[in-house]
């Protein structure tokens, strides 16, 4: 697992522009956090890496808000609401398996929905730090595609942000 921490939420929004230049079709990222830690302002950066303009907003009420501008589409989907329901009726397949990437936020609400392999993204609020604009980002990648592009991400951040504090934590497990 990748740890990053950010200093606010501009460099939050500029790691996830960097992440963006190394997805495909048919990625899915799945996005934990508490609410308002920052899972929107992480799919705004994403958007802007794929070159994406238009206002990004979380679809909180649609489910699924689609953006066809840039080298790629994004699906981003809020599944808060489908708590009680899951999403087995709502063809969220064709998402995952569409010419965009997939990007979800409140997964644990459809998890038998879901891809085997994806990139797991949490966003927390660091403990130990008073300041409430930074981030702890955990990267988890499943599958060999995903933990491809992780080693990638992890080159161009050595690259693009010299001074970011990161660490490669190995999972116990």
């Amino acid at each position: 697992m990748l740890k990053i921490l950010t200093k606010d939420f501009a460099e939050t929004q500029r790691i996830a522009q960097l992440l963006a230049r190394l997805l495909q079709p048919n990625d899915v990222i799945l996005l934990k956090g508490d609410l308002g830690v920052g899972k929107t302002t992480f799919t705004k950066g994403l958007a802007r890496g794929l070159g994406i303009n238009h206002r990004i907003k979380s679809p909180t009420f649609d489910i699924v808000n689609e953006y066809h501008q840039g080298r790629m589409p994004l699906y981003h989907l809020d599944v808060y609401r489908l708590e009680e329901t899951g999403g087995s009726d709502l063809g969220l397949e064709e998402y995952f398996n569409g010419r965009g990437v997939s990007v979800i936020e409140w997964p644990q609400f459809i998890l038998d929905d879901l891809p085997a392999t994806f990139l797991l993204i949490k966003i927390l609020r660091p403990t130990t730090v008073i300041d409430d604009s930074r981030r702890e980002i955990d990267l988890l990648a499943v599958g060999n595609h995903y933990r491809q592009q992780q080693t990638k991400f992890i080159n161009l951040l050595k690259k693009e942000f010299p001074t970011l504090t990161y660490s490669l934590v190995t999972d116990p497990n």
